[in-house]
């Protein structure tokens, strides 16, 4: 088990990553509501997020919530440049750099410490270099643990640092909302209201035992030890993944198998991004589909020939989605 009394973990995440490339490359859009997307929202910018654009939403949705956006197409090849040179000054600032996705990674700071000076100063450096060097925004949170550190970053957004010091841990981390635990998505964090329980801090007054009863074995101890800020997993170096995924959640209220398929190509949008980022081809595609009672139904095909090409694997999951749509339909009668 590694484990640490300092802070020297880094989250580190572009904001609103392929918007701000696009504002970045056309100053027209900078300081605008910004949607980035053919019929499915990939990203939005703050001012989008702010008047409720979210990803993953159906562009013209997103266009009645915001009529003043600019929508324009994505551009991976732009995204895929950038995110090359960000990782650059992630290399720059530590030898032990562990990516994510094409936008954000952890770093480990412990070992440059006396050449590099403290986790604050390097972080402070590591987001004037990505601005001077890259041109994009990045939001860094500094904790003693991954789960932390994200978790740090993502309340610091936009553009922001925020460090979490070890004798302040819980009570930054019990007063926030239950959804910002790994693994609380709408249909956990509906149940876990239903019961009453909104922040980290009263999730952790539960025991495990009762978290297991309610929510599994699996999500019950998983989220008890994220309430206590126990996490012993150690910043690792770059090495190949053996799966890219990507997951939604997409809430106890009625949804339609349009609604199902718009999810998909946001997922597999993405997914296939990461896998070009990263110099990945594959030849497996799973499906996995979670219901509110936590059964699953889980559908796979293996390709002819790897590939990372968004179109053939959506094709693909498509039919699997085909494929579990019997069993879909006997959920939605269940009574």
């Amino acid at each position: 088990m590694f484990v640490t009394n300092e802070a020297t973990i880094l989250h580190a995440d572009v904001d609103a990553f392929f918007a701000a490339v696009e504002q970045r490359d056309d100053p027209s859009l900078r300081g605008r509501p910004v949607i980035v997307g053919g019929w499915v929202v990939l990203a939005a910018s703050y001012e989008a997020k702010a008047q409720g654009v979210r990803t993953a939403m159906g562009v013209a949705r997103a266009r009645r919530l915001c009529p003043d956006a600019v929508v324009v197409e994505p551009r991976m090849s732009a995204y895929t440049k950038a995110s090359r040179a960000v990782y650059r000054v992630f290399d720059d600032t530590s030898p032990l750099v562990e990516g994510l996705s094409i936008d954000e990674a952890f770093l480990e700071v412990r070992g440059v410490r006396r050449l590099s000076g403290t986790p604050t100063e390097i972080a402070e450096r590591l987001r004037a270099e990505v601005r001077e060097r890259v041109g994009l925004p990045i939001t860094v949170g500094i904790a003693r643990t991954k789960f932390l550190a994200k978790v740090a970053s993502g309340v610091a957004k936009p553009n922001g640092l925020l460090v979490v010091p070890p004798d302040r841990e819980l009570a930054f981390l019990q007063p926030l909302p239950v959804e910002r635990l790994w693994g609380v998505g709408r249909v956990t964090s509906a149940k876990l209201h239903r019961l009453g329980i909104r922040t980290v801090g009263e999730v952790a007054q539960l025991a495990e035992p009762t978290l297991v009863s309610l929510l599994g074995r699996a999500s019950g101890r998983h989220l008890n030890a994220l309430a206590h800020n126990r996490d012993p997993r150690p910043v690792q170096g770059r090495r190949r993944r053996r799966s890219i995924g990507a997951q939604r959640a997409l809430g106890r209220s009625p949804t339609s198998l349009e609604d199902v398929d718009a999810a998909l190509v946001g997922l597999v949008d993405r997914v296939t991004r990461r896998m070009r980022a990263a110099g990945r081809v594959g030849r497996t595609v799973v499906l996995r589909l979670r219901f509110d009672d936590f059964s699953r139904a889980t559908r796979s095909h293996t390709l002819h020939r790897a590939t990372a090409s968004t179109q053939a694997i959506l094709d693909t999951a498509r039919e699997l989605l085909g494929v579990a749509v019997p069993f879909i339909e006997r959920r939605r009668r269940r009574p």
